[in-house]
């Protein structure tokens, strides 16, 4: 039997975690979704060549998934600070979170975008489709189940780093374990956090995977 006073700790972690994870998902993919386009895009080849921005665009997001989490956390505390107003707390978490989400997000989108047969993109240039049509008709209509593995990839990865933030203060099941079972050797909160963290984990690779299936006009359900 869980007592209530642990009940209720376990509770407010949680929330904080899921407010995490739904910003920082929401915000990564939101900027880190046109920089994958544009990576695919500009590639040689493809419908707006451009080796010099391709190649500072694929720089820039391989700089930003090379950074691990906890140094990066750190590293922009002054830009936590400028956004947030502050580099405690769970909404000052969000700030870390997105700029490490941006990057994966690009990548993972590139991959999808990638998998498009570009014989349909030549039908739809043949027609005399812009490329911003391209873009919105054709390229992320037709990628959208592996958009939806890709984001949910990173949502997981996401609450695993939101876990990473509480190191510093970032609130959420992290700061939990931390303060509660390892700093006052609760074993039992600390395994009570993990159990948590694995259900959220299964819960949104669950619901991420049926999303995608339903989706997939390939392989309908």
């Amino acid at each position: 039997m869980l007592n209530p006073q642990v009940l209720q700790l376990l509770w407010q972690a949680t929330l904080e975690t899921l407010y995490m994870v739904a910003c920082s998902s929401a915000l990564g993919a939101l900027f880190g979704l046109p920089v994958g386009v544009l990576l695919v895009v500009t590639a040689p080849g493809h419908i707006l060549p451009n080796r010099v921005i391709h190649r500072i665009t694929g720089v820039v997001v391989n700089i930003g998934r090379s950074v691990p989490f906890v140094i990066l956390m750190i590293a922009i505390i002054p830009f936590t600070r400028m956004i947030a107003g502050t580099s405690i707390g769970t909404t000052a978490a969000i700030v870390p979170l997105t700029v490490s989400a941006i990057p994966y997000v690009a990548r993972l989108v590139e991959s999808a975008l990638s998998e498009v047969d570009f014989g349909v993109i030549e039908a739809a240039e043949s027609m005399g489709a812009t490329p911003l049509q391209i873009i919105w008709k054709v390229l992320l209509p037709e990628s959208l189940p592996s958009l939806v593995l890709g984001f949910t990839i990173t949502t997981v990865s996401l609450v695993s780093y939101s876990a990473m933030a509480g190191a510093i203060g970032g609130g959420g099941l992290g700061d939990l374990a931390i303060r509660y079972g390892y700093q006052r050797f609760r074993s039992d909160i600390m395994i009570q956090t993990v159990v948590v963290l694995v259900v959220l984990v299964q819960l949104v690779q669950m619901a991420g995977n049926a999303l995608a299936r339903r989706l997939d006009h390939r392989h309908p359900s």
